[in-house]
């Protein structure tokens, strides 16, 4: 299986001499043919002319206005050629055998995809483990990772989702899923809802632990208008989530449990949660609309899953392991 990575950019020219030629590295030690896409969003940096300059056997591709994450990666995606698909951020610097151990995960027909394990830039600390489904009540929460501690030889460990930073996925899974949902735009919860998409519709994500790569985490300073946004966003992808993936007595058990929070954080001058929760109301026709397109995927594959039965297939198969939990 021959690989296309696609990388969003925006503004990340200074990264690029040294994110690239490793990429690079970790392609040619695969032996497979590839080619590199870079969707770029608009930025206003030289990252246009680094890449022509240094490294013109990329392919670009560039957004007429910053369009936010989903429309720049998906943009890369759909004009891969390759069987396997890398899904890359710019700030990730892949090791040399970053392939090597997960070529075995697509000889099974329902992988969707695998990511690497994630650790810093200058150190061995680990920022991205399997990603464990936890419940409170009816809201699924992203950000526990866990990590099994008696590994076996070539497992395959699920993960409620892929990381949009480093997930290799089959490319005609990925454009039967329609790419990332243009909705969550400009970021935050679209690797989450396209990995829950395949869990869902009978497709399975993994995480491999002897793949790695590293993260250059952010020093910006950032504004506290700047983390209001944020947080806004951040919340409203919430919403967004549970709205098109949970239906029935789960939907309403959501809503109920949401509600009370809601009223909590107007009490507490928690203005932003509530502009959150109206763009969930202004935009139901988009989320009904997402809701019809996945329906007409399962339909396409016979499986329909809830969420709350991904889950239980990913604890059951964790069941009776060693596993450390942190959060990220």
């Amino acid at each position: 299986m021959n690989i296309s990575v696609v990388i969003p950019n925006y503004n990340g020219v200074h990264l690029f001499p040294e994110t690239l030629p490793a990429l690079y590295q970790s392609l040619e030690y695969t032996g497979k043919k590839y080619e590199i896409i870079i969707a770029d969003d608009c930025s206003t940096d030289s990252s246009l002319e680094f890449i022509k300059r240094n490294f013109p056997e990329i392919i670009l591709l560039r957004n007429e206005k910053n369009s936010g994450f989903s429309a720049t990666i998906n943009k890369g995606i759909f004009a891969a050629k390759n069987e396997l698909v890398l899904l890359l951020n710019s700030d990730v610097k892949l090791t040399e055998s970053y392939f090597t151990e997960q070529f075995r995960y697509f000889e099974l027909p329902d992988t969707f995809g695998v990511m690497g394990k994630i650790i810093g830039w200058n150190d061995e600390l680990i920022q991205d483990g399997a990603k464990y489904p936890e419940m409170q009540g009816f809201k699924l929460k992203t950000s526990l990772n866990c990590l099994v501690e008696d590994p076996k030889e070539n497992e395959f460990i699920p993960s409620l989702y892929l990381s949009g930073a480093n997930a290799l996925v089959r490319r005609e899974t990925l454009h039967l899923l329609g790419g990332f949902n243009e909705l969550y735009s400009p970021f935050y919860i679209e690797d989450v809802d396209l990995s829950v998409r395949a869990w869902r519709c009978g497709f399975r994500c993994y995480f491999e632990p002897l793949a790695v790569c590293r993260h250059k985490t952010s020093e910006s300073i950032r504004t506290k208008e700047k983390k209001l946004y944020i947080r806004t966003i951040y919340n409203r992808n919430k919403f967004y989530f549970h709205a098109i993936h949970l239906s029935g007595l789960s939907f309403a058990g959501w809503l109920i449990q949401t509600l009370p929070e809601l009223l909590f954080r107007l009490l507490s001058f928690r203005t932003d949660y509530l502009k959150s929760f109206s763009e969930l109301i202004r935009n139901r026709a988009q989320i009904k609309q997402s809701v019809t397109d996945f329906d007409q995927i399962c339909q396409k594959t016979g499986i329909k899953l809830s969420l709350k039965e991904v889950r239980k297939i990913i604890v059951k198969s964790l069941k009776n392991r060693k596993i450390s939990f942190f959060r990220n």
